[in-house]
């Protein structure tokens, strides 16, 4: 997925995304995805777990969460988030690219300021095609890139086609074939 980081990298990655969501509120960034209550949500490259509490709220006691992260720290720090929060509907996955869900099984997949760290992006994408419903949203943030080079990246092999740009993140649409 992405390259690894030191411990001390992570705590001050932490630390600033904590400042961040301070003054900027994540769930402000989700209400341009749409997710509902009810939704199965994909949050690939989870980090320290920054979205998962506003995810509980928007997909409610009906949805499900999966935090993924090739990081064991994140995957611990995101554990912490849902043990201290009591959410049974949050799921953590250890991994670097293949999620272990079924085909189809997601609503909306997040890839928030992760895509440009990844070592094998189309494979990642390969597999968020896999896991999405037919009509579900990949919705990318990254602020490391500009916006053609995002969406360059997430169209020319084809999994993905853009559908909507937000004002913080670009929604993409699960292309019907994949070539």
């Amino acid at each position: 997925m992405a390259k690894p980081q030191s411990d001390f990298n992570f705590w001050c990655m932490s630390l600033s995304f904590s400042i961040r969501d301070f003054f900027l509120p994540r769930k402000n960034i989700l209400k341009e995805v749409g997710i509902k209550e009810g939704f199965h949500v994909l949050d690939f490259g989870c980090g320290p777990g920054g979205y998962i509490l506003p995810l509980a709220h928007l997909t409610g006691k009906s949805g499900k969460i999966f935090a993924l992260d090739s990081s064991s720290l994140a995957i611990k720090s995101a554990k912490k988030v849902i043990i201290k929060n009591h959410l049974p509907n949050v799921e953590t996955i250890h991994s670097d690219c293949k999620t272990g869900l079924p085909d189809n099984s997601i609503d909306v997949a997040l890839l928030y300021d992760v895509f440009h760290d990844l070592i094998h992006p189309d494979n990642v994408l390969k597999e968020l095609h896999r896991v999405l419903k037919p009509h579900g949203i990949l919705s990318v943030a990254d602020h490391h890139m500009e916006e053609e080079e995002i969406v360059s990246n997430l169209t020319h092999n084809r999994y993905f086609t853009l559908a909507n740009k937000g004002q913080k993140t670009y929604s993409f649409s699960k292309s019907r074939s994949i070539h």
